[in-house]
């Protein structure tokens, strides 16, 4: 077989440099990105069935396929030649065709052995070639098919070559393509920048053409300059360009420019302080014409004086708006100018009201009038004035309210300098108190016409005023000047009426009639007077204000001195003047304690108990309240007067102990951060309590006790016998010591119970009133009687082994016996 021509290798083109390397794609990713159609597939498994069949060489006999030896090569060449049907000729003839016809043929008789060998030979090769012709076919086809392939590879590789400078040419004009656009993108920045640049130094350079428009407008003023519309306008560019100016002072002449426009602003500002000023005096010279004409009523001359102004703010509001408004922002160069505007205003409106203010004052007649109805008639004229005045003044300004106010004030002063001498003067002290009424009850007014307020501006406060503004007119701070002076005058009164009728009072017999005065305050009488009752402030609306006839004269004027001062004076001041108040009345209530105890000693000292017990427990919620007032300003709705001080006794301990009494009361101990007069309060309440529960209970015990003393002593001197050998006494042997004496002890205890407890439990209910309070002080007598018996009881029965157990009393009988005499049964 010859040997199998070897295909070429694949040749490949070598492709144009580039930045990145080709990507390679798999099979599989052949397939997938580009699938075949079915028609596609069929053809693909068609042409697959196809060429897995190969044929067999084109020299092979059909007859020889299944035979595995040849035939004779003339024979099978003669066979070949004769049809299926036709029939063989003669073999002579055969062969002499296919002798003369072959190319096997030899072409001269075979006549030696080796002429005959050769042509062998060429027989057997001619069967080798002939059996091996279906190889070389199959080679021939192979080579055929490598041809092709080999040919498809080189226009591959052409093709290849050819992509491959078409990506390079494609490359060349996309990088040429991009250095235009980006050429093209920057010129267009270029041209961009330009033209804001442009438009950057047109916008800077209109602030400084501006100011040649601006200048040759105020070089040709007039009276009607300010009054036009361009006017304004051009103020307005001026104001923007000085403010620019300033904010860009590094560009070049900016300094002077800024000078420039400032002047110009200044002019402006100065042509319409110029016309306000012109219009002002022209329109004040035409209503003083017409207010000195005779016969104007008041009806037009409040039209004069008001309408004819409000007249003339359409024209002059706007312009003296823009002056303001330059003038906050560049107060150095154009507050002169608007100070000298309000100067102007005042100074008309002062000429025009004047004259009209005097004749309202005279006509009010200060040296003749009563001072409360001089100050309602006055401050109510001036606050009405001042109003007015008020409301005219915002039509024309925006600002300026200290100039206002001080303008106000000088108004209000000429009041004021005929009603201080009055007030300074005021001997009474209720009559100051209603002027005190009456002007804060202007301000209360005010308030309730700008309901917008805060509540807490009702109170004047002259070391810290609010602060004011034009939305409103503060009338407390133009008042706040006659109601200082009327709390000051207030103040020295009381303190007067303080020393005179409280600390250096000397009471009268009648002031100490007690408890006759108690016993006639429960006998029907006429209605108190309700007038009194009701001048008094609520946080002093005692609940036993009904009985006020029987109090001490010097707490009544305790509680009227600071029921007067509590609305009228500030909180500091009136704090240390109560404090004072209370003091003193405390230091003549003990005194007159005191008093009334050494009047007659058997039966007055319980009574000077009872009556420090009773004007103490009021004074105590006076102060009280007071401490309440200054925490929440708000005075307690219901006041349960002396029976809240002592109710928390109910829950406490009925053991008799000092300090368990005074904790019920409502006393705090004395290491508590409370003022003086309060403490001092407790103190003195305290002891007299102390005093009125040992004068009750003691007289009932007194015998018992000292009896039991002897006892108690005598076993104590048997225990210290000098004489050993001597027998030792019995106690029942003595004669102070026998059953019946201790039998009359307990009898004389019950008959003094049943006598003078009763009395006591009358006094009490007729000083303290209310039976709660009674019962608080009753609750430890009873424990304090009990405690003296019980020691009795338990000294009888260790003494009498028991005999006398019938007789006296248990613990629990002698409560409920106590108890029972203690309620009145």
């Amino acid at each position: 077989m010859s040997a199998v021509k070897t295909a070429p290798q694949r040749r490949t083109a070598p492709l144009a440099s580039t930045q990145q390397p080709k990507a390679q794609i798999t099979l599989e990713e052949w397939e997938a990105r580009a699938p075949l159609s079915d028609l596609a597939l069929r053809s693909v498994a068609t042409v697959q069935a196809a060429s897995e069949k190969v044929p067999l060489p084109l020299k092979s006999s059909i007859e020889d396929a299944d035979t595995s030896r040849p035939s004779t090569p003339n024979l099978r060449h003669a066979t070949a030649k004769l049809g299926p049907g036709s029939r063989p000729s003669t073999p002579g003839l055969i062969v002499a065709r296919s002798l003369s016809s072959h190319a096997l043929d030899p072409k001269h008789p075979v006549q030696t052995p080796q002429q005959f060998y050769d042509w062998f030979a060429q027989i057997d090769r001619s069967v080798a070639h002939s059996q091996e012709a279906h190889f070389r076919a199959h080679v021939a086809v192979l080579a055929d098919h490598l041809d092709t392939a080999d040919m498809l590879l080189e226009r591959i590789d052409e093709i290849e070559q050819e992509v491959d400078g078409m990506l390079e040419g494609w490359k060349k004009v996309e990088w040429s393509g991009k250095n235009i656009k980006d050429a093209c993108e920057q010129l267009l920045e270029e041209r961009d920048t330009l033209l804001e640049l442009t438009d950057e130094v047109d916008a800077r350079l209109e602030y400084f053409q501006e100011l040649e428009h601006a200048t040759r407008m105020l070089n040709h003023p007039g009276e009607s300059l300010v009054l036009q519309t361009d006017f304004l306008y051009m103020v307005e560019r001026v104001d923007i360009c000085i403010e620019y100016l300033k904010a860009h002072r590094y560009f070049k002449e900016a300094e002077v420019y800024l000078l420039r426009f400032q002047q110009c602003m200044t002019r402006a500002m100065t042509l319409i302080k110029m016309f306000f000023v012109g219009s002002l005096r022209a329109l004040t010279a035409d209503i003083s014409k017409r207010l000195s004409e005779k016969d104007v009523s008041v009806t037009a001359q409040t039209h004069l004086l008001y309408t004819r102004f409000r007249s003339v703010t359409p024209q002059l509001g706007p312009l003296l708006g823009e002056l303001e408004r330059r003038a906050a922002v560049h107060p150095d160069e154009l507050s002169a100018l608007l100070s000298e505007c309000h100067s102007a205003y005042f100074s008309a409106r002062k000429s025009l009201l004047i004259a009209r203010l005097m004749e309202e004052i005279k006509g009010l007649d200060p040296t003749r009038t009563e001072l409360v109805e001089l100050t309602n008639a006055g401050c109510t004229y001036l606050k009405q004035l001042c109003t007015d005045e008020f409301f005219l003044f915002r039509e024309f300004f925006n600002s300026g309210e200290d100039q206002l106010y001080a303008y106000l004030e000088n108004l209000c002063d000429y009041l004021y300098d005929d009603l201080r001498p009055r007030i300074l003067h005021e001997t009474k002290l209720t009559t100051l108190c209603e002027v005190c009424t009456v002007l804060q009850a202007l301000m209360v007014l005010d308030i309730a016409e700008f309901p917008d307020e805060s509540p807490d501006e009702l109170s004047v406060d002259l070391d810290h005023p609010k602060p004011r503004g034009l939305d409103r007119l503060h009338i407390s701070h133009l008042l706040q000047m006659v109601l200082q002076d009327a709390q000051t005058r207030l103040f020295f009164k009381a303190q007067s009426v303080i020393q005179a009728d409280i600390r250096n009072y000397i009471p009268k017999p009648e002031d100490l009639a007690y408890p006759d005065k108690l016993l006639a305050a429960r006998k029907p009488a006429p209605q108190f007077d309700m007038k009194e009752k009701g001048s008094s402030s609520r946080l002093f609306q005692l609940s036993s204000l009904d009985k006020k006839e029987t109090w001490y004269p010097t707490l009544q004027k305790t509680i009227w001195v600071l029921s007067q001062l509590h609305d009228y004076v500030k909180p500091p001041i009136f704090e240390d003047i109560a404090q004072e108040a209370i003091s003193l009345c405390r230091q003549s209530l003990v005194s007159s304690a005191h008093i009334l105890s050494q009047r007659n000693a058997a039966t007055s000292t319980l009574d000077g108990e009872l009556f420090l017990v009773r004007h103490l427990l009021i004074l105590k919620e006076v102060a009280n309240n007071l401490a309440i007032s200054e925490k929440d300003a708000q005075p307690r709705a219901d006041l349960s007067g002396m029976t809240d001080t002592l109710t928390s006794v109910l829950s406490k301990t009925t053991a008799f102990l000092p300090e368990a009494l005074f904790a019920s009361l409502g006393m705090p101990r004395m290491h508590d951060n409370i003022p003086d007069s309060r403490r001092d309060i407790d103190q003195d309440l305290k002891r007299a309590c102390q005093s009125v529960i040992s004068l009750c209970s003691k007289p009932l015990c007194e015998p018992l006790r000292e009896w039991v003393d002897k006892v108690l002593a005598f076993n104590a001197s048997r225990s210290i016998s000098p004489h050993p050998s001597q027998p030792n006494p019995l106690l029942t042997e003595q004669p102070w010591a026998r059953q019946p004496i201790a039998e009359g002890l307990h009898k004389k205890f019950v008959e003094a119970c049943e006598r003078d407890l009763r009395i006591f439990v009358t006094k009490l209910r007729l000083y303290l009133e209310d039976s709660r309070t009674v019962a608080v002080l009753l609750t430890h007598v009873k424990d304090a009687i009990v405690d003296g018996y019980m020691t009795f009881q338990d000294t009888v029965r260790n003494m009498y082994a028991g005999v006398l157990k019938s007789v006296v009393f248990s613990e629990d009988s002698l409560k409920e016996w106590v108890g029972t005499i203690c309620d009145g049964q």
